[in-house]
């Protein structure tokens, strides 16, 4: 080994003074890079589908709003009977089953109708609106779990010819802080 003189020990220790300012600093990337992957991988599995499909050239979306108040809308309930605000109306089977009365509405079910219109009628005298006009008052439908898509969109055909242009389907909230 080759001995290091006294001016080359000098030397090196105002080199050494001289660049301390340059020592390269360490810097860990590790938690960097684990945070930007939990962000990717968050933004991936919270995104909403209907927002990364792409909208047809011409068409406009409807806007939702959430969180109605129930009590302002009339309800129509479809169990094991078709209900309009709780009152019984007819039996859901009836409803399948219903024929049309009225030529070129092949979807409308009359005795429902007739509620309905009824209703309509009544909302749109106490408003003092016209009957052709159609009534703004929410209808909201409760559906159970197990009814058939067919006999949803006859019920909803039948309230819009009854004259009522807000529907609106409930659901049950689930894992939130109340059911509705």
């Amino acid at each position: 080994m080759a001995k290091t003189s006294r001016f080359q020990q000098s030397r090196e220790a105002r080199r050494g003074a001289q660049f301390s300012k340059f020592k390269l600093a360490e810097l860990n990337l590790v938690p960097l890079v684990d945070t930007l992957v939990s962000i990717v991988f968050f933004a991936l599995v919270t995104a909403v589908v209907g927002e990364l499909a792409p909208v047809v050239a011409g068409v406009t979306l409807p806007e939702s709003s959430v969180g109605g108040n129930a009590l302002q809308q009339l309800t129509l309930g479809v169990g094991a009977q078709v209900t309009v605000a709780n009152t019984p109306v007819m039996s859901t089977v009836d409803a399948a089953q219903a024929q049309s009365n009225m030529p070129g509405q092949p979807l409308l079910i009359p005795q429902l109708y007739t509620v309905l219109k009824e209703r309509a009628d009544s909302i749109r005298s106490q408003r003092g609106t016209p009957a052709t006009d159609p009534v703004d008052q929410p209808l909201a439908i409760q559906g159970d779990k197990t009814m058939h898509y067919d006999l949803l969109s006859r019920i909803m055909q039948t309230a819009r010819l009854a004259g009522f242009k807000n529907i609106s389907l409930q659901v049950k909230r689930v894992g939130g802080a109340s059911n509705t």
